[in-house]
């Protein structure tokens, strides 16, 4: 804006200086020749300048200014010193007057090298016929007014002549370009086109008036005329840099980011006509002053009029083609319109509907004809009305906002979703894409019900479990939170939070028997059962596979949340009747109540996570307790399930790291002493260097990842251990190695979990160590279910020749049937019915029945836990054949098990009389930290030092940290 304004402004001072003739006689003079110079070298600078810092096509245009602008200068500058310093008038044929001449080729050479070239023949024709017309109307008009009498006043040589018309006929050709030709460009050099446009035709102008005879003769330097050349020469100068200071177009709203060319279109079609209108203001001019026609001006006007008419006739040409085209795209995008699926509706600013396409009558069920004249909002429904009149309001806002900030990337649609009328009456669901289309809006619509059912049957397939129809864990959880978010936000209406997990009893037996379709049958009748002994106001929700849970809002106490989970447990139990079939399972019920924390830090996440695992933890507690009760959380739940966690992640940690070593406890034959073959026994290295016995450590090996890895270890080490044994011991005694069996006692569990036959084997093939010197055995019969994959294992372990016992017989669950069916080789006796065998006969009697059984069942029998002399002289009257105890040995390590069997047996104690006559041997003999203090006749187990453990004795009967217990001193 302010360079423009200081152009303007210097402009209008050369002009009022001109006007007044400067003051002096040498200073117009100076003004006129030097000043102008000066303003065309400035132009010429200025236009080689950005022809050389831009690139570009339009780069050879702005040196071809600079050039001609130079001209101007040099032609000005010659004229002011023939005037000013040599002091005469300019001479003919001077080098200003060719300096001028060169100016008008320069300038239209720049002028068709920025101007858009036709694509076409028929546009090369137009550009050649329009050119003709401006430029021989011109022609025409100057003649009449000036040329002819300046051709007709020279009678000097033909060059004269020449250069005299060259001046004129070149600036009207200039004029001809300028007008007649399309320039084109980006926005921003857009400006600096039309500014350069102007410049040239106001030389050109001043020019043409300087043609004029009467002007020509009576001119001299510095009057108003030479203002326009000034003015002229300084818009070239500007016309480079205007696009820098010229603000951006602002586009019409409806342009959809296009500027507007309306009017510049108007006025490349309209001047044609208007030059035919010059050349015929030149003829009437003639005739009007009662000269003569020239022969000139006759020529000049036919071949105008000749142009004219067959440049008519192109246009009629092309309007045909025009025509035809756009029949062509009208019937293309009609079929498009009425074949197209989609409704296609326009609607004015007022709603009103002024075209709705044929798809109307296939969609919605309504003849477009009756929808055209009403109003669009009345097919709404009126619940999305408000909505969509918002969405229609936001969408045209962003567009203005868009409009006015960055023109040219306004947004293009919106999408609208609401309900349409139909003509049947029903509301459709439908996405409209909406645009703008000249004042109103442009709406394509499309049926999108069946698309809108299938995500609402997504979503509720997401939250509810496919087979009951319950909400899932995910609803659940998120009510459980929303819950546990409002309670928190009350502040003392105390409303209760109750969490309930059930789990049915027997449901895996009912698949296994009846099928899982029955299964299935059973589930959905146990869904409807819940929700009808709940209040319409709980949540009923299916885990997964026989796990349900519920969830208890309201003022309710735990009395009365326990009678409820009561009424679920009794309506869950009775008879289920499927199939005609009556079938039947049981309930097991865990309770978690919410904690009345609230505030902003309570967290409704954690603490609905919280009270599913508390509740969970109830539920398996009432599993464990004999299944088919309720259980309500406590605290030492939690702290029982971190201390079983605490130790399983430390057996995991001591079988990673080494933490266990092993030991061998030797089994003695009763019948010779001879040790026979060894039991491995794993002990538990502390920090401190002792051997602890890891009670608590196996207790929760029971269950878990950790257990099947130490049970892993544990068979791994035992196997390799023997295998070393046994090849020291061939190779001390240099023949064949006496055999010498190991034991490895493993839990039922553990026997039936996967991997572990494989684990046997691979531990008996990389050792080499026959399969008959491996004993595993089953620490009790564990529960009757496992009874069959039991007898499997073990049938599979004896086919690759490892012997199979059961250990700890006479404590713990199972029943005799199952004892016949399982594949065993020998039975052992748990040391509840051995501890006992000196001082009751009821434990004797017990003993030799489970021994004379393993008899008759054809099993070798053994006992464990043998400690005293007279446990041994008991079994060895019951015919018990085996033992291993502390009578004999504590559990070994590898060196002073070596020594052992070197030595090959242990002296046994002398047989005594009946029970009867060792009364006041039994009264006499007295215990002391559990071993047997020597008295007369009898004998004791003599044990060398090397026998002894290798560490201090304990202060007494103390227990390591978690429950481990030191071994006393052998």
């Amino acid at each position: 804006m302010l360079p423009g304004l200081a152009l303007g402004g210097l402009c209008l001072a050369y002009a009022l200086g001109a006007a007044t003739g400067w003051g002096s006689r040498q200073l117009s003079i100076f003004m006129g020749d030097f000043g102008l110079a000066a303003a065309a070298l400035g132009a010429a600078l200025s236009c080689l300048v950005y022809g050389c810092t831009v690139g570009g096509h339009a780069r050879p245009a702005w040196l071809l200014f600079g050039l001609s602008s130079f001209m101007v200068a040099f032609g000005n500058g010659t004229w002011g010193w023939y005037e000013l310093v040599v002091r005469i008038p300019l001479p003919q044929d001077s080098l200003a007057e060719y300096a001028f001449l060169l100016f008008a080729p320069l300038a239209i050479t720049g002028v068709l090298v920025l101007a858009q070239h036709p694509r076409s023949a028929a546009g090369w024709l137009c550009l050649l016929l329009d050119g003709w017309l401006i430029a021989g109307s011109l022609f025409t008009l100057s003649w009449s007014l000036a040329l002819g009498r300046i051709a007709a006043g020279e009678s000097g040589s033909p060059l004269r002549l020449a250069l005299n018309l060259a001046y004129p006929v070149l600036d009207i050709l200039l004029v001809s370009l300028v007008v007649g030709l399309r320039f084109g460009g980006r926005d921003g050099n857009r400006a600096a086109v039309h500014t350069a446009m102007l410049a040239l035709a106001v030389t050109v102008t001043c020019d043409a008036l300087f043609t004029s005879p009467e002007l020509r003769s009576n001119y001299h330097s510095g009057e108003l005329l030479d203002a326009g050349w000034f003015s002229g020469s300084l818009l070239l100068a500007w016309a480079p840099w205007s696009s820098r200071w010229r603000r951006p177009l602002r586009e019409h709203p409806s342009a959809g980011g296009l500027p507007r060319r309306r009017v510049a279109t108007t006025f490349s079609a309209l001047t044609p006509y208007a030059a035919a209108a010059v050349c015929t203001a030149g003829i009437l001019y003639n005739a009007l002053g009662g000269r003569e026609l020239d022969r000139v001006v006759a020529a000049a006007a036919c071949t105008v009029g000749l142009a004219l008419i067959l440049r008519q006739g192109v246009m009629l040409l092309d309007n045909l083609s025009l025509a035809q085209e756009l029949a062509h795209k009208e019937s293309h995008f009609r079929s498009l319109v009425q074949g197209s699926s989609d409704v296609i509706m326009i609607a004015g600013a007022n709603g009103v509907l002024s075209y709705v396409s044929p798809a109307a009558l296939g969609v919605y069920g309504r003849d477009p004809e009756e929808l055209v004249g009403g109003n669009l909002l009345d097919l709404v429904h009126p619940e999305d009305v408000d909505r969509v009149l918002a969405e229609v309001r936001r969408y045209l806002a962003r567009v203005r906002l868009a409009a006015h900030r960055t023109p040219g990337t306004g947004e293009t649609s919106a999408r609208v979703e609401c309900r349409i009328s139909s003509g049947v009456g029903e509301w459709l669901h439908v996405e409209s894409t909406v645009s703008r289309h000249r004042d109103g809006l442009l709406l394509n619509s499309r049926d999108v019900t069946e698309r809108v059912m299938l995500q609402a049957q997504l979503q509720h397939n997401a939250f509810h479990d496919p087979l009951t129809d319950l909400p899932n864990r995910a609803l659940f959880t998120q009510r459980l939170r929303a819950a546990l978010g409002n309670r928190g936000q009350q502040d003392g209406t105390g409303a209760g939070i109750a969490v309930l997990f059930l789990d049915l009893d027997g449901f895996k037996a009912v698949n296994d028997t009846a099928g899982h379709q029955v299964g299935d049958e059973l589930l959905v009748q146990a869904a409807r059962r819940l929700l009808g002994a709940v209040r319409c106001g709980d949540t009923v929700a299916r885990f997964g596979g026989d796990e349900f849970a519920a969830l208890v809002c309201g003022p309710l106490g735990k009395l009365q949340v326990q009678e409820l989970a009561e009424r679920l447990r009794v309506a869950l139990s009775e008879p289920y009747w499927i199939g005609g079939v009556e079938l039947g399972v049981a309930a097991s019920i865990g309770i978690a109540f919410g904690t009345p924390e609230r505030g902003p830090a309570a967290d409704p996440r954690a603490a609905a996570d919280e009270l599913m695992r508390n509740a969970d933890l109830a539920m398996y507690r009432a599993k464990s307790e004999g299944k088919g009760r309720v259980v309500l959380y406590a605290p030492a739940m939690r702290a029982d399930l971190e201390r079983r966690t605490e130790l399983e992640e430390r057996l995991r940690v001591a079988v990673r790291e080494g933490g266990f070593t092993l030991l061998h406890q030797p089994v003695v034959d009763l019948a010779s002493g001879a040790v026979i073959g060894v039991e491995a026994q794993a002990r538990w290295r502390s920090a401190g260097g002792l051997l602890l016995t890891p009670a608590e450590f196996l207790r929760s090996a029971e269950h878990g990842d950790a257990a099947t890895r130490f049970s892993r270890w544990l068979v791994q080490e035992a196997v390799a251990a023997a295998a070393d044994r046994r090849a020291v011991c061939g190779r001390s005694r240099g023949g064949a190695p006496v055999p010498v069996p190991v034991a490895v006692r493993l839990s039922t569990e553990r026997l039936c979990s996967p991997g572990l036959y494989e684990t046997v084997a691979a531990a008996l093939r990389d050792s080499g160590l026959p399969a008959g010197e491996l004993v595993i055995e089953v620490a009790r019969m564990g529960p009757d279910r496992l009874a069959d994959e039991l007898g499997r294992r073990l049938a599979a372990l004896r086919r690759l020749g490892v012997s199979t016992w059961l250990a700890g017989y006479g404590a713990g669950s199972g029943s005799l049937g199952a004892l016949a069916r399982l594949p065993l080789d020998g039975l052992k006796l748990d040391r509840t019915l051995v501890q006992d065998l000196g001082e009751s006969a009821l434990s004797r009697t017990l003993a030799g029945h489970a021994l004379r059984l393993g008899r008759d069942l054809g099993m070798i029998t053994a006992a464990e836990g043998v400690d005293l002399p007279r446990q041994v002289a008991a079994l060895q009257e019951l015919g018990c054949r085996l033992a291993q105890g502390s009578a004999f040995a504590p559990p070994l390590d590898e060196t002073r098990l070596r020594r052992a069997l070197a030595r090959r047996g242990y002296p046994l104690p002398k047989p005594l009389g009946p029970l009867s006559a060792r009364r006041g041997y039994l009264a006499a003999d007295t215990r002391t930290g559990g071993r047997a203090d020597a008295a007369p006749g009898r004998v004791v187990p003599h044990h060398g030092a090397s026998d002894l453990p290798e560490h201090p004795a304990a202060a007494g009967p103390g227990a390591g940290p978690h429950g481990e217990t030191v071994i006393p001193p052998a």
